[in-house]
């Protein structure tokens, strides 16, 4: 029974080795057939069907032949390898050469063989590739010898491209950076225009806004002047003072209330005898009552003072003044008054020449003196920017030699001359005037009315302001016309009497400031306003009435 069972394990281990050694032939059999392959070639001839039938290990169909192929026989050719890495290394080296020869181009190189050598040495390289296309074919067939044919003549030229970029790198290296330097250069300067045009910008806001004291200060007045309308009447009857020619009479024309009155306190101030003087203030409608309420509250020492609105004048009208006929035209008022921000920042020179003030009435009534006030003989118009200093009444002994103006010139070396302020590419302007001729200022000016009439200079005025509708002849603003309507009628006067430059100039001497009769806070930096020079502010603020009730409500302090 033992020995049965021995005998019946001994078979059964004998079948599992047996059956576990045809597993594994199985699966090695398996696992190499993919080794060998059966490839179907088409056969064109008989002959070749013929020689392919003697192998006795092929399968033979009609028309068919199935070859036998080893895995090593599916390996790239090794000359197909070769020859594409050759035709790469000239590839990368046609394009380095017209990378060169692209930037001798840009350089402007003062020798154009630089730049002849890299388009030259590119060209061969690709007229090499160009040669040698069939070589380069992957199914076309090579051979040693056509490939180190190929690999000889790139050699060449690769040697010829290396030593050519070794013997100029560094010469382009530098007008690289030279390059890169300008266009830095550039790119900085671009930056900096548009600061310089933003600044611009900023400051003629700051300096032509309404500052919210002067505005409080309008409002409490124009509130004063409505609560006690009795007080502020004017007198039936102009006194006779304001028409009598042997007083001293002064034209102040401003819609700045404060500004105005500084102006009129300080000439009283300094006048030996205020009761001979006499102010006729011209103001807009919206800012008259505030004017009234301003210089009725007070005494100014027995000097006489006219407010009036400009629109008080009947012939100020479109019909007869040229700016008011041009107000009307659409071009005119686009320029001005649409709301474009590049309309102001665009061209930071004439930027300023953008405010509508310039076409404002007040700055140009200084044109009709001689209407306004008929009777007098001579007057001294005044900004409002300015601040006197002294007595003013030896202006009016002056002889004015049959002139119409006399105004302080401006001009030193090729400053302020005629060529600043006109175009003289205009044929009409290059006739009529001097390029070089010497400017002079409006801020204080003393004007013979007698002459004025008699050289009818309003006159003249029209007609260059008529010519002047499309902007040809000058920038905007009231000065250009100005000096060409009296270009040949202004008398200098001595520099004393007219120190300019205290809204810009910083180093004004305070010695010049002293000996002047008036001071001019002319440019953005106003007295008025925050951004005013520290150092000149004080002589304008000593003539602000601190002491008005309505002023110290408004935040002003001394």
């Amino acid at each position: 029974m033992a020995i049965s069972n021995r005998r019946s394990k001994r078979n059964a281990a004998t079948r599992h080795f047996f059956l576990l050694f045809i597993g594994i032939f199985a699966a090695a059999f398996f696992i190499l057939l993919p080794s060998t392959t059966t490839t179907p070639v088409v056969v064109g001839t008989e002959e070749n069907s013929a020689s392919s039938s003697s192998s006795a290990s092929d399968l033979y169909l009609p028309s068919l032949h199935f070859a036998r192929r080893s895995v090593l026989a599916l390996r790239s050719d090794p000359l197909n390898a070769r020859a594409e890495l050759i035709r790469k290394q000239v590839g990368d080296h046609a394009a380095l050469a017209s990378a060169y020869a692209s930037y001798a181009r840009r350089l402007n190189l003062e020798s154009s063989k630089q730049t002849r050598l890299f388009a030259e040495l590119a060209r061969n390289l690709s007229l090499l590739l160009s040669a040698h296309r069939p070589l380069l074919d992957p199914a076309a067939p090579l051979n040693e010898d056509s490939v180190r044919g190929f690999e000889r003549g790139v050699k060449e030229r690769i040697r010829a491209a290396r030593f050519l970029i070794a013997d100029a790198k560094d010469f382009f290296d530098n007008q690289l950076k030279i390059q890169k330097l300008k266009d830095t250069i550039f790119a900085v300067n671009e930056q900096l225009s548009k600061a310089k045009k933003a600044g611009a910008f900023s400051s003629m806001i700051a300096a032509k806004s309404i500052p919210k004291r002067l505005h409080c200060l309008a409002m409490r007045l124009m509130e004063e002047r409505i609560a006690h309308p009795d007080r502020y009447v004017d007198p039936p009857i102009p006194p006779p003072e304001l028409e009598d020619p042997k007083l001293y009479h002064y034209a102040i024309f401003s819609d700045n209330v404060l500004a105005a009155s500084v102006v009129l306190n300080s000439a009283v101030h300094n006048a030996r005898e205020p009761w001979k003087h006499v102010f006729h203030v011209v103001t807009d409608r919206m800012n008259l009552g505030a004017m009234q309420v301003m210089f009725r509250s007070k005494d100014y020492a027995g000097a006489h003072i006219e407010i009036v609105a400009y629109e008080d004048y009947k012939f100020l009208n479109s019909s007869y003044v040229p700016v008011l006929r041009q107000l009307e035209s659409a071009n005119l008022q686009r320029f001005y008054f649409e709301n474009k921000l590049e309309n102001a920042t665009k061209d930071t020179t004439n930027m300023k020449f953008r405010n509508p003030k310039y076409l404002s009435m007040l700055n140009h009534l200084r044109f009709y003196l001689p209407e306004m006030y008929p009777k007098l003989h001579r007057i001294l118009f005044l900004d409002d920017d300015i601040v006197v200093q002294r007595d003013l009444t030896a202006l009016w002994k002056i002889d004015m030699d049959g002139k119409v103006n006399g105004a302080v010139e401006t001009c030193f070396g090729s400053f302020h001359r005629y060529a600043q302020y006109m175009n003289f590419s205009h044929p009409l302007i290059k006739e009529k005037f001097d390029p070089k001729a010497c400017g002079w200022a409006y801020g204080m000016n003393f004007f013979d009315l007698d002459a004025w009439r008699k050289e009818k200079c309003t006159e003249q005025y029209h007609y260059w302001q008529n010519l002047n509708e499309n902007r040809t002849l000058w920038k905007l603003g009231t000065l250009p016309p100005g000096l060409i309507t009296f270009y040949s009628t202004t008398k200098p006067l001595d520099k004393s009497w007219h120190v300019l430059g205290l809204g810009y100039n910083p180093s004004i001497s305070m010695e010049e400031i002293n000996n002047a009769a008036v001071v001019h806070f002319n440019g953005n930096m106003k007295p008025w306003l925050d951004i005013a020079m520290n150092q000149f502010r004080p002589l304008w603020t000593k003539y602000v009435d601190y002491d008005m009730e309505l002023v110290r409500q408004c935040n002003f302090a001394a």
